[in-house]
């Protein structure tokens, strides 16, 4: 008898316990993780430039310990805000907030927590003008793009890559203490590349988006105009993509690899202009080789920094 209570127990325990571990597995893909490890590639960039090509390893994992969860809070909010629509796209219809097998409380308290709670610790392990850099974001990504611009404006992916060009910026600020032109340049060039990269995905999932009418430029737009858009910001983004050789950031090796894979990205957008496609994912694909190529020849040929 004795024995079968202790089985019991033990069977108890053991759903309680696989019961835990499947909320913490849907929390952490509800954090879209993918979206957090990106975050902390392009601010360990930042922070490896304006450290004069050194990695500076314990303020690096100081930023990790602290933005990382934020960078997932923002995205658990996102997810929360936008299970509505979520449902209604094939691409989103299996999110764990949007197939409701998690819990929308439980997501909400934990986005929160998520996304407040290291903004102190920011604050005082790296430093404050990095911690509100962060807290600005946060609030570019959850209030302006996903409650405010999203299901408002052709003009959301704009304002919602504001917030996604900082976390370079974010790593400089980190490792310098302050804002200045290596910050302004990085963030430049994730401003222009976000939107062909973006635009390219809202091509392909234009009906989706239809569905569930969030306006992004396909839908209101257009393909063609959209297209348009994608060859114009990859032309200005050419130029911009040079401009840390030309402030003193980088040598001669980032110089030609900006340029070529800048130069490559312009033919291929001009290419899906020309094409009678309605949507090129080559393309979407090239511009994360693009960015890939551009941040990993910037921490390689990156060159001391002389005010």
């Amino acid at each position: 008898m004795q024995f079968e209570s202790a089985y019991r127990r033990l069977e108890i325990t053991q759903r309680w316990a696989s019961s835990q571990l499947q909320t913490i597995r849907l929390l952490y893909e509800a954090c879209k993780p993918g979206i957090v490890g990106m975050t902390l590639v392009a601010a360990l960039a930042g922070a490896y430039v304006a450290n004069g090509g050194l990695l500076p390893l314990e303020l690096v994992l100081r930023l990790f310990f602290t933005l990382g969860p934020v960078t997932a809070g923002a995205c658990m909010l996102n997810n929360v805000y936008d299970r509505d629509i979520d449902r209604l796209m094939i691409r989103t219809s299996k999110r764990e907030l949007a197939s409701g097998a998690l819990s929308v409380r439980l997501g909400f308290y934990v986005g929160l927590a998520l996304t407040l709670l290291p903004l102190p610790l920011m604050a005082a392990t790296v430093n404050a003008a990095a911690a509100l850099l962060t807290a600005g974001a946060a609030f570019g990504y959850v209030v302006v793009y996903t409650m405010l611009a999203k299901r408002r404006t052709s003009w959301a992916n704009q304002l919602g890559g504001i917030a996604g060009a900082l976390p370079p910026v974010i790593g400089v600020v980190a490792a310098s203490g302050g804002f200045d032109i290596r910050a302004g340049v990085l963030f430049a060039i994730m401003t222009l590349w976000q939107q062909p990269h973006a635009l390219s995905l809202a091509l392909k999932y234009r009906d989706d988006y239809a569905r569930a009418g969030v306006p992004v430029v396909p839908v209101v737009k257009g393909v063609f105009a959209t297209k348009v858009r994608i060859f114009i910001y990859a032309l200005i983004l050419l130029p911009v993509s040079t401009l840390p050789y030309f402030i003193g950031m980088t040598g001669l090796l980032y110089l030609a690899v900006a340029a070529t894979l800048s130069a490559v990205f312009v033919q291929k957008a001009l290419n899906f202009l020309r094409s009678s496609a309605d949507c090129d994912m080559r393309l979407f694909l090239f511009s994360l080789t693009h960015l890939v190529g551009l941040f990993a020849v910037l921490m390689l040929d990156g060159k001391p920094w002389v005010h």
